[in-house]
């Protein structure tokens, strides 16, 4: 039984929605339309808890190296390929670095043969008793140390390479540049953040539910997430309860994993997780037929004499494929049409 308060609104609705339409009260249906009683069924019984987007993948791209940025290849909203060059910084001075350290090399090199050749010769001179063993421990001294510093030189030359490569700056994984932090010309430092970036493939949805909760909501566990802005219902891959929970707030984080390759989904949207706690019996109305008229919502009703009315409901929580939770406006054995367009037409060609 609708309340005093919900059945005047339920009659200005119908008024002003008919209105909108051309449409009298009521009328016989001209051709039959597809219906669908509102019955009771059992359905998943949900606890619903705020959250938001965020990306499984993303991070800022910070510099190794100083100097300054002479190239930028993406901005915010492009994509970006794994290993795709993001900028540029200048790379004269560890250019010149490298310079040195390969010359270096090939010095080290040049004494090392000169040092084994030496060696070598010391050997045989010592089998035919014209030098010392002294001298043959002093040139096998100099070719060790000549080995070593061959292999310092080669060290300091891949060192140098290194900190060559660090002046393009690459894309870590696959992704979508979320921000960017410099302008071509300025100067970049270890550690500055230059880029920011999220791969749009792999998403989550965290919540916070209250601790008392914990015994009914846990890793495995069904959820689905609404995503109002896009009035959108997705089965959640995964649910994972972290297990550490805020002293402050006595809340507990959970992550709910999405399905990958979503479409309009970003990080950072508002989102409402549903967790599956039980099994009850509601009254449930076939998402199909909710007719949203501003901030009210109604569904036409059609009687046993094809007689059809606009009524004005009220929806309790998504029932999944099944449609909603109808808290007041309906009733058992109701039929629905289950096309309100179809049905406003049926009205307005009956009303005439």
């Amino acid at each position: 039984m609708l309340s005093a308060k919900f059945g005047a609104r339920a009659m200005l609705f119908c008024a002003s929605a008919c209105a909108l339409l051309g449409l009298g009260q009521a009328a016989s249906a001209a051709e039959p339309l597809a219906t669908a009683a509102v019955e009771y069924r059992k359905v998943a019984q949900t606890y619903a808890a705020e959250g938001v987007v965020e990306a499984v993948k993303q991070s800022t791209v910070a510099a190794q190296i100083a100097g300054r940025i002479v190239q930028i290849n993406f901005d915010v909203g492009d994509y970006v390929e794994k290993g795709a060059v993001i900028l540029r910084i200048d790379e004269r001075e560890a250019a010149q670095a490298l310079s040195g350290t390969r010359a270096q090399v090939a010095q080290a090199q040049a004494n090392l043969a000169q040092a084994r050749a030496a060696y070598e010769r010391t050997k045989t001179l010592v089998t035919q008793k014209f030098v010392s063993q002294a001298a043959l421990d002093k040139a096998q001294a100099d070719y060790k140390a000549a080995q070593a510093q061959v292999e310092a030189t080669l060290a300091g030359a891949g060192q140098a390479e290194t900190v060559k490569g660090f002046t393009a700056v690459t894309a870590p994984y696959s992704g979508v540049v979320s921000a960017r932090l410099v302008e071509l010309g300025e100067m970049a430092a270890p550690g500055k953040p230059l880029m920011s970036g999220f791969d749009p493939h792999e998403l989550r949805v965290v919540a916070s539910i209250p601790q008392y909760m914990l015994g009914r909501i846990h890793s495995g566990a069904p959820a689905r997430v609404e995503i109002p802005s896009l009035s959108r219902w997705i089965e959640a891959k995964e649910v994972v309860v972290l297990p550490v929970s805020d002293p402050r707030s006595l809340s507990t984080r959970v992550r709910l994993t999405l399905p990958e390759n979503l479409r309009d989904v970003f990080p950072g949207v508002f989102a409402r997780a549903h967790f599956v706690i039980g099994e009850a019996e509601r009254l449930v109305v076939p998402a199909s037929a909710v007719l949203q008229r501003s901030e009210v919502t109604g569904a036409f009703v059609v009687a046993a004499d094809g007689a059809i009315r606009l009524r004005q409901i009220r929806l309790g929580e998504f029932a999944g494929p099944d449609g909603y939770e109808v808290l007041a406006g309906l009733a058992a054995g109701d039929r629905v049409a289950l096309d309100p367009v179809a049905a406003g037409l049926a009205l307005k060609r009956q009303a005439h």
